[in-house]
């Protein structure tokens, strides 16, 4: 018996080399893929290094939630910031400028994007993982062609945003946020500040 395509059946997965890419000096992880949920949702685990996050930016097409598995780090969404521990989480809406500062020495998150696709864009500089910890020496954001990564993320809907408009959008967002230096973001729980 044929089943429709738009059918989805039940897996189960867990983090494995299998699901497993290196992209910019970080892995990740894809637990749910957009075909795999009929487009609605993409679900990856990412682990991060500090000094290697993607410049502010925006998306066009799609929601993205963070829910930190391991570490900290400040997540900075137009003129709000906030600081995220293991055990919490963030919803960054499209179309609302966003970057984060990792403080951790590593960063262990889920990623959720709804619609799912934007996992294509980083499948296109990925390449296999040999274990599941970030691999050093590998080309970071500060090291690579920015205009082509921009272009290719541009290509999803996401856009890097220049330095006035992050200054300008994100005017909490630290223009040299691998500083040392960098002053921390009141201390804000996610919690707290939804309005019920």
């Amino acid at each position: 018996m044929n089943q429709p395509s738009s059918h989805l059946s039940p897996f189960k997965r867990a983090p494995s080399l299998t699901l497993s890419t290196w992209y910019m000096g970080n892995v990740l992880i894809k637990l749910v893929e957009k075909n795999d949920s009929n487009g609605a949702f993409s679900l990856l685990e990412a682990i991060l290094v500090p000094g290697n996050e993607p410049p502010p930016h925006v998306h066009t097409r799609e929601d993205e939630h963070f829910y930190v598995l391991e570490g900290e780090f400040d997540g900075y969404v137009e003129e709000d910031a906030f600081n995220l521990n293991a055990g919490e989480s963030i919803f960054l809406p499209r179309f609302q400028p966003h970057a984060f500062v990792i403080r951790f020495p590593r960063l262990r998150v889920l990623v959720l994007f709804t619609p799912g696709g934007l996992e294509e864009a980083f499948r296109k500089m990925s390449s296999p993982a040999h274990n599941l910890e970030p691999p050093t020496g590998a080309l970071k954001y500060a090291q690579s062609d920015l205009e082509q990564t921009a272009q290719r993320f541009a290509r999803y809907g996401a856009r890097f945003l220049t330095p006035d408009e992050a200054v300008e959008q994100m005017p909490l967002y630290p223009r040299s946020p691998s500083s040392q230096n960098v002053p921390e973001p009141t201390r804000v729980s996610l919690q707290a500040e939804r309005k019920i």
